[in-house]
Formats: C-alpha cells, structure tokens, sequence
C-alpha cells in the first residue's frame, strides 16, 4: 500500500470509516467539529464547507423538483395524444375504412411527442440548465407573490 492518497481517495476512506464508526450513520455538529479540528480543518473552512453542501442540497432538490414538473407536463401530453388518436382510430374503424386519417395524425403528433419525450428525459447541457433557471426565477416570483398576497389578504381578513 501507498502512504500516499489522492484527496478524493482520502476523502472517500474517511466517509467510510465515519459511516462504519457512527451507529445510525449521521453525526452531530459536534461531532463534525471535532473531526474536523483533529484533521487541522479550520472552523471558518468547515462552516464555509457547510454553506456550500446545503447551497448543493437545495439545488438538486430544487433539479428534482423541476424534473417531476417536467415529468408530469410530458405525461399529460401524452395522455391528451393517447386518447385523441384512440378516438379517431375507433371513428377511422368504425366508418370501416381501416385506419386512414387517424394514422396520419397520430404520425405528425407523434413527432412532437418524441421529441417531447427526448426533452424531458435528457438533464443535462445548456438548454437543461436554462430551462431550470427559468422555472426556478418564475416558481420565487410565484411564492413571492403568493406570500404577498396572503399577507394583504390576512392584513385585510383580520383589520
């Protein structure tokens, strides 16, 4: 063995020595605090560390968030393009001309369909990362303005 470890190797051995030593596998601040200082880990790098882990954590709950929003606008789509094409598969049928314009329907919505599809199920690069600051800047505004309209509607209900 090597007396010498790369920092993430270092890093991943001590995530595992530290899930192995605590019994329900988290730690207290203390805790942390105390690692951290015998590690020679400064304070203020271990709450700027801290700062940033809970920056990380609320993006990617955020990221989830934005991809079941995602998620659920594709299948809608897709139950509207279900049962409109169903539909007229039955009239082409039941006209008895097999299937006609139906198909044709189904083909020229089909495309946006997939492409929809590919869209919502693709979370990365540029237009991803657009798309989610947009969504992101448009859900704060609807919070804020959800929270100032409760505030007046509460200052008006109670006045």
């Amino acid at each position: 063995m090597s007396d010498l470890y790369a920092a993430e190797d270092a890093q991943r051995i001590l995530q595992l020595a530290i899930a192995k030593d605590t019994e329900s596998g988290e730690l207290s601040r203390a805790q942390l605090v105390e690692i951290a200082s015998e590690l020679g880990i400064k304070a203020d790098t271990l709450w700027a560390a801290e700062r940033e882990w809970l920056t990380l954590k609320d993006e990617a709950q955020e990221q989830q968030l934005f991809q079941t929003y995602r998620e659920q606008k594709f299948q809608h789509h897709l139950a509207r393009y279900s049962i409109v094409n169903g539909f007229l598969v039955l009239i082409d049928l039941l006209m008895g001309g097999g299937l006609g314009f139906s198909l044709y329907v189904a083909l020229f919505w089909g495309l946006p369909l997939a492409l929809h599809a590919w869209k919502t199920y693709r979370s990365t690069g540029y237009r991803y990362q657009k798309e989610f600051e947009t969504w992101r800047r448009r859900r704060l505004v609807q919070q804020s303005v959800g929270k100032l309209v409760n505030r007046v509607l509460g200052t008006q209900a109670s006045g």
